[in-house]
Parts: structure tokens; C-alpha cells; sequence
């Protein structure tokens, strides 16, 4: 256990000994959010919240994530910060009536975004393959794809976040059998009429969410996220699932944008991050008991946005997940 000064200790409690803090570090607990929605939750101006965060920034209690004009901020993932975090949360009573609020109005605010998304998507669903192709030569990256996914044949490929089921179309002469899911039931008809076109019949289109797949643990030799991360509100969550629907030695392929400032693209397509930092997909990784293989980064064309393929192995039989993925794997899922 790493121990620090005493004058670090008290610092560290001055920072959480506050109501306003205190709260901050409880609804953090539950996922990253922006100092926008942070403050929308608790009711206070961003410059006075901005003042909050900045305390418990300094404290090392949370970290600061700048992405664009907006600011995300997650709890400190370990450390003595994250220490102290969990313990001030392991002594909050959950039924508290600030914390009831608190938490009603985060579930208001991420019920809001995520419509925002639903609506994009079904509007977007006869055209979300060009529209994904916008900024890349499509080609180049699905023939990446496929090499990073590896020699194969394949028993069971799974797709997160399938949208038109193009991964699969793309995967199916490869593997026994490919599984898409998505959370819109307009994608996922738009999916089935396009794999019925092709004549794939080893396919199969399940309605669900990427951060709670309806899979079983260790289901998958091979699962992709392709240009899903940067629409998820907790996009780390998706690389824990990926982890738990893994099989022993399997591999993970995901495809996303590399870090930009195009901020339209958060009101007009709906992205809750501009881009996937390699700094924090390796953070995902690493905590979800995966290992990080070589990145295949994409160049942006001019005007246009860089793209980068990565790859992350599940450990072989007999291998220790991370404590976090050992979690994640003992949730109960459907088959």
C-alpha cells in the first residue's frame, strides 16, 4: 500500500470535506461527466463548479480530461486519491436524499443524451455506412481490419455496436458464425435486410447495449468495436465487456477516430467524445486484463479526420484477468 505525507493526507480530506465536493465524488463513482453536466446536476454555475474541480484536481481525488471546448472528469483510477475516494463512498448511505437526487437528475441528463443518439441513429440508418466512410478511404480501413483481426477461421465473431452489419457481411466467409448487437431497432433492420441481400445465413442480430452485452462470458474468439467508442458515455465500459465476452487468447479489433476539434460533430452527429485518446484506450485495456498489441493509425485526409485500428488480446487459459475484468466476468448475463 503506497503511503504518503501527512500534510498530502490532510490536503486530500480538505478537498473532499466539502458538500458540494463530496457530491461530485459520489456521481464521478457512477462515470465520467462533463463539468457542464456536473454542474446541470448540482444546480451551480460552471465558474463556481470549475473552482470545486479544480480543488479536487489538485488534491489528486479526480482527474481532468480535456477534449476539445468541453472538459470530462473521471475519479483518479488508483493512487492514494483513489484510496481515499473509495472509502469516503463505502461509508455514503446510498438513500441519502441529496444523493437520491443527485442521482435522478444524472439518470435525467443521460436520458436525454442518450435520445439525442437514438434519434440520430434512426434517422441516419439508410445512410450510415457513407456517412462513416466520410472522413477514411473505407476500403483501406476494413482490409486493416481484417489483418489485425488475424489468420482465423474464426468460431464466433461479435460485433458491437453493428449498425448496418457491414463487420459482419465483412467477417462472415471467416467464421463459423458472426453476432451483431445494437442498442437501435431501426439499425438492426436496416442490418438484417442488408445480411439477407448478401445471402449471409451464418449471421445473427441481437438488440443490445455495448456496455452490457447479452452474451455469455469467454463466448467470442474474436470481438470488434468499430467506430462505436466515441458515441458511448463510458466508452471503458465497452472494452470491460469486450474483455468478458472474450475467450481465453481471443482478440479485440477496434476502430475509432484519433483525437480532433471538429465540435460539430457533438450537435450534428451525435459524438459524446471528439475522437479515442491512445493514452486512455491503453488505460481501458490494461484494466481490463487485455493486452495492448501494435496501433494502425490512418492519416487524415485533408479536412478530414485520422482514424487508428487497434488490437488487445485476451489472456491464454490459466492466465490472472485484472481484478476489474475478473468483475466485470462475474456479472450475469443471458446466453
Amino acid at each position: 500500500m503506497e503511503k504518503i505525507a501527512l500534510d498530502d493526507v490532510v490536503e486530500r480530506l480538505r478537498a473532499a470535506g466539502e458538500v458540494t465536493r463530496a457530491r461530485v465524488l459520489v456521481l464521478l463513482s457512477r462515470g465520467e461527466l462533463s463539468v457542464g453536466e456536473l454542474a446541470q446536476i448540482l444546480g451551480q454555475s460552471q465558474p463556481r463548479l470549475s473552482r470545486h474541480m479544480k480543488y479536487l484536481t489538485t488534491a489528486g481525488l479526480v482527474e481532468r480530461m480535456p477534449e476539445g471546448a468541453w472538459v470530462f472528469y473521471r475519479l483518479t483510477p488508483d493512487g492514494p486519491g483513489r484510496m481515499l475516494c473509495d472509502t469516503i463512498l463505502g461509508l455514503c448511505d446510498l438513500e441519502d436524499p441529496v444523493i437520491q437526487r443527485d442521482a435522478a437528475r444524472l439518470e435525467e441528463v443521460r436520458t436525454a443524451r442518450r435520445n439525442e443518439a437514438q434519434t440520430f441513429f434512426e434517422n441516419a440508418a439508410q445512410e450510415w455506412d457513407a456517412i462513416r466512410a466520410l472522413h477514411y478511404p473505407e476500403a483501406d480501413i476494413e482490409a486493416a481490419v481484417i489483418e489485425a483481426a488475424g489468420e482465423g477461421p474464426f468460431d464466433r465473431v461479435v460485433d458491437i455496436g453493428t449498425g448496418t452489419g457491414r463487420m459482419l457481411t465483412l467477417f462472415s466467409a471467416r467464421a463459423d458464425r458472426v453476432e451483431g448487437i445494437d442498442l437501435s431497432h431501426q439499425m438492426l433492420t436496416v442490418a438484417r435486410a442488408n445480411l439477407a441481400a448478401a445471402g449471409i445465413t451464418n449471421a445473427a442480430i441481437r438488440h443490445g447495449d455495448a456496455t452490457a452485452a447479452p452474451l455469455a462470458d469467454g463466448s467470442a474468439d474474436l470481438v470488434l468495436i468499430h467506430q462505436v467508442l466515441h458515441f458511448l458515455e463510458e466508452p471503458a465500459r465497452a472494452i470491460q465487456e469486450a474483455a468478458r465476452i472474450l475467450a481465453p487468447g481471443g482478440r479485440l479489433v477496434a476502430v475509432d477516430f484519433a483525437p480532433h476539434d471538429l465540435e460539430y460533430l457533438r450537435t450534428e452527429q451525435s459524438h459524446r467524445h471528439l475522437g479515442v485518446s491512445e493514452t486512455y484506450f491503453a488505460d481501458w485495456c490494461r484494466r481490463a486484463g487485455l493486452t495492448l498489441g501494435p496501433i494502425k493509425r490512418f492519416s487524415e485526409p485533408e479536412g478530414g479526420l485520422a482514424v487508428n485500428i487497434w488490437t488487445a488480446d485476451a489472456p491464454p487459459t490459466g492466465t490472472n484477468k485484472s481484478a476489474e475484468a475478473t468483475q466485470a466476468s462475474n456479472r450475469k448475463v443471458s446466453v
